[in-house]
């Protein structure tokens, strides 16, 4: 065994590099293999024999990312790429990123009100315009009305309320859709869309909703409705309608008859002073 030690430029003064060369026999015949194998030493004299002890025992006070453990120099070809790359990230740091927003800008001063930044133009008659009957909504998930199944509606009694049946002909599309998504989905496009509700006009959704599915329309197959359906629903709405009134008018009742129990006594007692009053007026001023 041979051991070579002398002074390692590259790292702090004092450090020591050390070569020990060992000879062992082969595998595949019977001479001797050198062996080298090599190490560094401290002044105080601790050995590291590996990269990473070296870099946990000097942190951040020397950076080794360029050092060759085996040689013990630093490797020219890797400090130049590092050179080349913080150059490259300085520059593109200086050049900055494309700003997209078309707002004016504010001015930075230190004012308590905003002064706007005035925008000159080589063309100040172009306007851009603007056609809101293509305004795009956003877009939404597919069966996105089953979300609403599985929901209820409680009154002030904590009581469920009852759903209301939709008519016969009204019948569901897509997989799973039941009474409840039905009515969910219905109720939905009659509060959010402003064109007409006529159903999945297409016969093809039927074989495959998930390609053919209008998404402007609620998850039902198309309908008509006839003089028929019209006059049983005014019929209805006839008959709710007075449900209410006789409800109204019953409140009204119990109202008036509850006031003249508590009150009606002083309330004529009140009445019998005022009219006392100006006939004693009269006599005082005689």
């Amino acid at each position: 065994m041979e051991k070579k030690r002398w002074e390692c430029s590259a790292l702090p003064q004092g450090w020591k590099k050390e070569e020990v060369t060992r000879s062992s026999p082969s595998r595949y015949n019977r001479s001797l293999r050198d062996r080298v194998g090599c190490l560094f030493t401290n002044p105080s004299g601790k050995k590291f024999r590996s990269k990473p002890q070296l870099a946990r025992y000097l942190g951040n006070s020397m950076d080794l990312s360029t050092f060759d453990f085996r040689t013990g120099k630093m490797l020219m070809s890797k400090i130049n790429k590092n050179r080349q790359r913080l150059r490259y990230d300085g520059l593109n740091q200086s050049k900055g990123k494309p700003d997209l927003n078309t707002a004016l800008p504010v001015r930075q001063t230190a004012s308590i009100f905003k002064q706007p930044v005035t925008k000159v133009t080589n063309h100040p008659t172009n306007k851009v315009k603007s056609d809101p009957q293509k305004a795009v909504d956003q877009p939404r998930q597919l069966f996105w009305e089953k979300k609403l199944s599985g929901l209820n509606a409680f009154d002030i009694a904590e009581e469920l309320v009852k759903t209301m049946e939709l008519p016969k002909g009204l019948q569901g599309v897509g997989p799973g859709c039941t009474d409840e998504t039905l009515l969910s989905a219905i109720a939905s496009a009659l509060h959010t869309s402003t064109m007409p509700i006529t159903g999945q006009l297409s016969a093809a959704v039927e074989k495959n909703p998930g390609v053919w599915l209008n998404t402007s329309q609620p998850l039902c197959k198309a309908f008509m409705v006839t003089d028929e359906d019209i006059r049983k629903q005014e019929e209805l709405v006839q008959q709710v309608r007075k449900k209410l009134e006789e409800a109204l008018m019953a409140d009204m009742l119990a109202h008036v008859e509850e006031i003249s129990k508590d009150g009606g006594a002083p309330l004529d007692k009140d009445i019998e002073d005022e009219e006392e009053d100006p006939r004693e007026q009269e006599a005082d001023d005689v």
